[in-house]
């Protein structure tokens, strides 16, 4: 039995756009107790083009969620995801005339390990404690100068092609691929952040794994949010993350279930 349990929220602010293109969830799956997923879609794309992909990377994610049964490998689901939901936006792209691009960034929790996949920039970040971890690579132009050693780093967040990304779902000239992680022997501590670039732009890993680590979801949620609108200087791009912590079962549940036991014998 697992030694913990999942405590888990999602936020959204429209930032200082006019359409809020980004789209976030949380689902838990029907025939597999103990499974949840997280959702994060970034969408790009004028005339709403993008909320309709980020729209459609939801639609995709819950469907082949709802099929998925334990036992079923979780690298081939989120595969899925991204092959289906790509697929249908760029048949949305032929019929409605507009260019709707999507990010993807997935993670699974299961019993015994918790699996993600991303498309783009949308990040997760992985918290051990208060502790940082390890994040995702973007699949962006910046990125790709940074492991280049073209750039540092901290020349990256504001370089001038920051928001070039070379794999997106929806691309007319490619296949998007994935990149996967995973943990295994979860315990309560751990802790994970799914959001759009309009969060994780203005932040340090540091500050991420503190306001993750010092309360629930909800009041982490309130800080990041307030801090990202702060910093943004009334440019921001939509917020969207989801957190996603593994916490300690209350002592007195524990207890409450047991007296209640021993007195039913």
């Amino acid at each position: 039995m697992s030694q913990y349990k999942i405590e888990a929220g999602t936020a959204q602010h429209i930032g200082d756009r006019k359409e809020q293109q980004d789209r976030v969830a949380l689902f838990a799956a029907p025939n597999a107790p103990g499974h949840m997923m997280a959702v994060v879609a970034d969408g790009m794309g004028g005339k709403s083009g993008g909320a309709i992909a980020a729209e459609q990377v939801i639609r995709s994610s819950k469907m082949l969620f709802d099929e998925f049964f334990p036992g079923n490998d979780i690298r081939a689901m989120l595969a899925a995801i991204v092959n289906e939901a790509h697929t249908v936006i760029k048949l949305s792209a032929i019929s409605s005339e507009k260019e709707p691009h999507s990010t993807f960034a997935a993670i699974v929790i299961s019993p015994e390990k918790a699996v993600w996949a991303h498309v783009g920039d949308s990040r997760l970040y992985r918290f051990s404690g208060p502790n940082y971890a390890e994040r995702t690579k973007d699949h962006s132009y910046v990125e790709r100068l940074v492991d280049e050693g073209t750039i540092t780093p901290e020349e990256a967040k504001n370089h001038k092609m920051s928001n070039v990304l070379v794999n997106v779902l929806g691309s007319k000239n490619a296949i998007p691929y994935v990149s996967f992680g995973e943990k295994e022997q979860l315990a309560a501590g751990d802790s994970f952040l799914l959001c759009s670039d309009g969060l994780w732009h203005y932040f340090e890993d540091i500050e991420l794994s503190v306001a993750v680590g010092a309360g629930t979801p909800r009041q982490a949620s309130e800080l990041l949010i307030r801090k990202a609108r702060e910093r943004a200087h009334s440019q921001g791009d939509n917020v969207s993350f989801a957190i996603v912590k593994l916490i300690t079962p209350p002592v007195e549940t524990k207890n409450y279930i047991a007296e209640k036991m021993s007195r039913a014998t």
